[in-house]
């Protein structure tokens, strides 16, 4: 695990524009979080699905559960540094955009300021499992549209990084969102990124600001088919799981 590195030299990182994201999620209900990682480290994540077995917990074959076709890698404790670095660093500016829709639907939880304190809350309601993963597509695989609950508390946005190049690496493999809203037809965004960039989105719910207040819109992700190539992503999920 410790040739995928360390965050503290990642300038993708210092260089999020934070109003721009919480605009755009509160707009849009995702963001996109550009050059989060180059392509060495890339490379060098991916490589961990084929190449430490001990970096992770378990596999799943996503067509054995209906999921859809490919596979993914939950990652075990310790997680890997990278890994675990972008999920602390990641979450104390989110947790404010948490707690402002948490307010804004009149939901009572609200979130610690640190990662740390938060995984506590999860643990000692039996959520201990770590729940950071890498995802592995081939041509024709595909995830259906889901959301990541994992137990009882669930923190409100999760994100994932593309790892591979759309055009060199992959073609198809598009990052979908669809987002069904009360008594209208449900709208789809399909989300443009390139290797390194990330988006930040709602596991979940969101507020969307009506004529009467704020009212609650149900998001899910998903994954289009590949058409050729090798299509990896690392997801950051900020709950552990039971």
């Amino acid at each position: 695990m410790s040739g995928v590195g360390s965050a503290e030299a990642l300038p993708g990182l210092a260089a999020l524009d934070w109003p721009r994201i919480e605009a755009e999620l509160d707009q849009e209900g995702w963001a996109v979080l550009p050059n989060l990682l180059d392509e060495r480290r890339c490379r060098r994540v991916r490589g961990l699905y084929d190449g430490e077995e001990a970096a992770f917990r378990t596999r799943i074959v996503m067509a054995r559960h209906g999921f859809g076709r490919g596979e993914y890698k939950y990652f075990s404790d310790p997680l890997p540094p990278l890994v675990g670095e972008l999920r602390t660093r990641l979450y104390p500016p989110l947790v404010a955009i948490a707690n402002r829709w948490q307010d804004a639907l009149g939901i009572g939880v609200r979130y610690p300021a640190e990662h740390a304190a938060f995984l506590a809350r999860c643990h000692e309601a039996g959520q201990t499992r770590p729940t950071p993963l890498l995802l592995r597509y081939g041509a024709d695989d595909y995830n259906c549209l889901h959301q990541d609950l994992y137990g009882e508390h669930v923190f409100p946005l999760q994100v994932a990084l593309l790892l591979s190049e759309p055009g060199e690496d992959f073609t198809g493999g598009e990052f979908v969102l669809a987002e069904q809203r009360p008594r209208m037809q449900s709208r789809v965004a399909v989300v443009p990124l390139s290797r390194g960039d990330g988006v930040v989105f709602a596991v979940n719910h969101r507020p969307v600001r009506g004529g009467r207040g704020s009212y609650r819109v149900v998001m899910r992700h998903g994954v289009s088919k590949v058409r050729w190539g090798q299509r990896h992503t690392l997801g950051i999920i900020f709950h552990d799981s039971k």
